[in-house]
């Protein structure tokens, strides 16, 4: 069952990664501290953005539109969190 279980755990532990990075990347693009017009920032931004988008599409059509404020991270990090913490641990505690 480990064999099911660590691949899971790395491939979330990787997608919260990429989200605090893209966050905090956002963060910086926005206070002008990094700048889009460098090619490395924007390779990392874009590619980032791709990995992330399918993720969060389907978060975005059920949450409700609060204008410039985009919280679809928060939640997918909270998802992430839970699956890691909580939902993971008793799955594979069950089926041992």
């Amino acid at each position: 069952m480990m064999a099911i279980f660590g691949p899971i755990d790395l491939i979330l532990s990787i997608a919260y990664w990429f989200v605090l990075i893209q966050v905090i990347m956002s963060w910086l693009i926005n206070f002008q501290v990094l700048n889009l017009h460098q090619q490395f920032v924007a390779q990392i931004w874009y590619g980032l953005n791709r990995i992330l988008e399918p993720i969060y599409r389907p978060i975005r059509r059920v949450m409700p539109d609060l204008g410039g404020i985009d919280l679809t991270p928060l939640v997918v990090l909270v998802i992430i969190i839970s699956l890691r913490s909580y939902v993971l641990p008793e799955l594979f505690q069950a089926l041992s």
